[in-house]
């Protein structure tokens, strides 16, 4: 939901009726969700969009990279190590650092290397036809989910616009400013079809002018709702500023994942140390089989000469599978094991949101529910700037007038403020702008009201 008309006019007999301390939660909702929505609107939008084509991405390149990602069945899959012989043969320079073998019918295998010029988070992939051992091609892809450059330009410009960290601020904007704006428009929309709880939900077409963009906008608002407090929460654990008291706050409620013993994390870079060249004469289908993780897995070389191997699961989609098992590269043998069930709950609650938020979790029909998610977004922010357009006689629409909020009780003021001042600290950027609006507003209000006395 983005911005939303005043308050409707009520019948006498109601306004007689109706307490002061409701008209004051809702002046206090409908300020927070009219100012919120105008200002942060354009950072939700460009979030909206971005999001929209990213959501598109992951089909797109199944389209547009089908020649390195796709072969034709042709018998059985060949060793694994013979597929990974084949990718250092065509790449002899690189130094492999993972490998991912083909699963599903008709998928190439994944050689992932390190090389020169690769930038943070970035692996060459080579692909290799399982059935044949011939090399397909090769791509530099990006992050855990191996984003081919498509989808990794799209993702990059959701998160930053291509603007490097400082281009992170708008997306961080966004997501800190849209839980906000959501919860102030269920509050106005709530109470606005408090007696006819089945104008909730379903618009009146039959409305005319602003009264049916009104119903369309809290319509379309309520419905998403709960999808875009998801997209809020989540996009924050990512962000630059929030993410960090996210951290914060995940290992004092011991909510980090785990990690396996023997095993060093810092693996992929530019960077790799003396164990990938140690473990280039271990077989690989020695160490897949003693693992014995079913699925998608990825078997990871290990950074050092005394590290142990890692095969780990890399299922994102419902169920999750991400067991990890790590093994001695000489013998096969397996020294740790971690289980996703064994995760704290907190963390696994972090992981399952995560791959919600890419569109992993449930597949394509994830990608379609993120991409209504961003359609109706920008649906509202539309309907929104029209209904502000229309408050006015001439162009933009009025302002929300001042002091009506005073008439909230005063234990809820309180109770907000406090949830305010801890939503600020959690979510700096939040805490940053509101003080930065409440500013502004008391300025403006200052100049009025001294501009009143003079004319009088």
């Amino acid at each position: 939901m983005s911005v939303h008309s005043p308050t409707p006019v009520q019948p006498a007999a109601e306004r007689s009726t109706r307490p002061a301390s409701v008209g004051g939660l809702q002046a206090l909702a409908l300020r927070l969700h009219f100012y919120a929505g105008v200002l942060i609107a354009p950072f939700l939008l460009v979030a909206a969009v971005t999001g929209l084509l990213y959501a598109c991405s992951w089909q797109a390149e199944k389209i547009i990279y089908a020649d390195r990602l796709a072969v034709p069945v042709s018998g059985d899959r060949l060793p694994v190590q013979r597929q990974v012989d084949a990718a250092r043969a065509a790449k002899p320079t690189a130094t492999v650092l993972a490998v991912r073998p083909s699963v599903e019918d008709g998928a190439t295998t994944r050689v992932l290397m390190d090389a020169p010029g690769l930038g943070e988070s970035e692996r060459l992939a080579v692909y290799v036809d399982p059935y044949k051992g011939e090399v397909k091609g090769e791509l530099v892809v990006y992050g855990g989910s191996e984003a081919t450059p498509f989808r990794a330009w799209i993702s990059q410009l959701h998160r930053h616009l291509h603007l490097g960290e400082p281009g992170r601020y708008y997306s961080e904007t966004a997501a800190s400013w849209l839980w906000v704006v959501v919860l102030a428009g269920l509050v106005l929309w709530i109470s606005r079809t408090r007696r006819r709880r089945r104008d909730l939900a379903v618009p009146d077409l039959k409305a005319k002018g602003r009264k049916r963009t009104l119903s369309l906008h809290g319509t379309v608002g309520i419905w998403a709702a709960v999808g875009f407090l998801f997209l809020s929460a989540t996009g924050l654990t990512w962000s630059a500023n929030a993410g960090k008291r996210v951290d914060v706050l995940q290992t004092k409620l011991n909510g980090v994942t785990p990690t396996l013993s023997g095993t060093t994390t810092a693996h992929h870079g530019s960077a790799a140390g003396d164990g990938h060249d140690h473990a280039s004469s271990v077989d690989l289908d020695a160490i897949l089989a003693s693992a014995d993780l079913d699925g998608r897995v990825e078997a990871v070389y290990p950074a050092k000469a005394d590290d142990a191997f890692v095969v780990k699961q890399t299922d994102r989609a419902w169920p999750i599978r991400q067991d990890s098992k790590a093994l001695d590269p000489t013998t096969g043998e397996v020294l740790d094991t971690l289980r996703f069930a064994d995760h704290p709950p907190l963390a696994k609650l972090t992981a399952i949101g995560i791959s919600a938020h890419m569109g992993a979790l449930f597949g394509l029909a994830n990608q379609i529910l993120l991409a209504l998610l961003a359609l109706s977004l920008i649906v509202l922010i539309v309907l929104g700037y029209r209904m502000w357009w229309r408050r006015g006689r001439h162009g933009f629409g009025r302002p929300i007038p001042r002091g009506a909020w005073r008439g909230a009780p005063r234990r809820l003021l309180a109770l907000l403020a406090a949830g305010a001042l801890f939503a600020a600290w959690l979510i700096p950027l939040f805490g940053c702008t509101l003080f930065a609006f409440l500013l502004i507003d008391a300025v403006v209000g200052a100049i009025k009201k001294r501009g009143a006395r003079v004319d009088g």
